[in-house]
C-alpha cells in the first residue's frame, strides 16, 4: 500500500497512481472543471485571466486543461496556448497540426518495416562434390 500526502491539502491517501491528489481534492477539481467549461460555453469571448478570476482557478490549470484536451475552444475564438514545439496559437492540445505531421512523419520513417532477406542458396553442380584423400 502506498500512502502519500495529497499536493494540494497535505492529508494522507492511498496513493493508486496518476496526479498526487487525494479523492476529495480531485472531486473539488472536478467540480471546478464543470464550472469552468460551463463558464466559458456562455461566455465565447472571456480571456484566461477573466476565467480564472470568475472561477477561482489558477490559469496554469486552466493551461493543463486545455493541453489535456478536455477543455477545447471554438476556431473563432481569440482564446488559445501555445504550441509546445513551434509556439504557434492553438485551441487544444499540446502540439499544432503541422507539428504533429511533422513529428508522425518523422516516427515513420525512424521505424522501418524489417525486411527479410532469404540466402540465396546455390546448386552444386556434379564436379563441386567433397572430396577426400587417402593417405
Amino acid at each position: 500500500m502506498d500512502v502519500r500526502n495529497c499536493k494540494n491539502c497535505k492529508r494522507l491517501f492511498n496513493y493508486l497512481g496518476g496526479e498526487q491528489i487525494c479523492p476529495a481534492c480531485k472531486e473539488e477539481l472536478e467540480e471546478k472543471f464543470t464550472k469552468v467549461r460551463d463558464y466559458v460555453w456562455d461566455h465565447k469571448n472571456a480571456t484566461m485571466e477573466e476565467i480564472s478570476e470568475q472561477n477561482d482557478v489558477s490559469v496554469k490549470q486552466i493551461k493543463q486543461w486545455i493541453r489535456e484536451e478536455r477543455l477545447v475552444f471554438t476556431e473563432d475564438s481569440a482564446m488559445g496556448i501555445e504550441c509546445e514545439n513551434c509556439g504557434a496559437i492553438i485551441k487544444s492540445g499540446r502540439f499544432c497540426d503541422k507539428c504533429k505531421a511533422d513529428m508522425a512523419k518523422n516516427l515513420g520513417s525512424a521505424i522501418k518495416k524489417e525486411t527479410v532477406v532469404e540466402p540465396v542458396k546455390k546448386k552444386k553442380k556434379d564436379g563441386e562434390r567433397m572430396r577426400f584423400l587417402d593417405s
